[in-house]
């Protein structure tokens, strides 16, 4: 059974960091891309960053581009997504997701929130 569990969300005020975290369980290999999505109160969740199964590539929304970074350790089955200069439209509840082929799997969520 697979399984994802985000960490690391909080509140945190404008200008500020956090730095989520997302440990897997039960996949069968590590050539999985993962990922982190968000979703805002009354709008459709959103992609945010990905990171290739071996770490090579990454790729990032251009809404968080410059201020955030993915990373991935494969022997610890942990994906992190370091955020830095954050702001209020960042709030919302951040996914993480590994994706193979045809299996996607999320998490559970944790809630980010941005105060001015």
């Amino acid at each position: 059974q697979v399984q994802l569990v985000e960490s690391g969300g909080g509140l945190v005020q404008a200008g500020g960091s956090l730095r989520l975290s997302c440990a897997a369980s039960g996949l069968t290999s590590s050539s999985y891309t993962m990922g982190w999505f968000r979703q805002a109160p009354g709008k459709e969740r959103e992609f945010v960053a990905a990171i290739s199964w071996s770490g090579a590539y990454t790729y990032y929304a251009d809404s968080v581009k410059g201020r955030v970074t993915i990373s991935r350790d494969n022997a610890e089955n942990t994906m992190s997504l370091q955020i830095n200069n954050l702001k209020p439209e960042d709030t919302a509840v951040y996914y993480c997701n590994a994706v193979r082929v045809v299996n996607s799997y999320w998490g559970q969520g944790t809630q980010v929130t941005v105060s001015s």
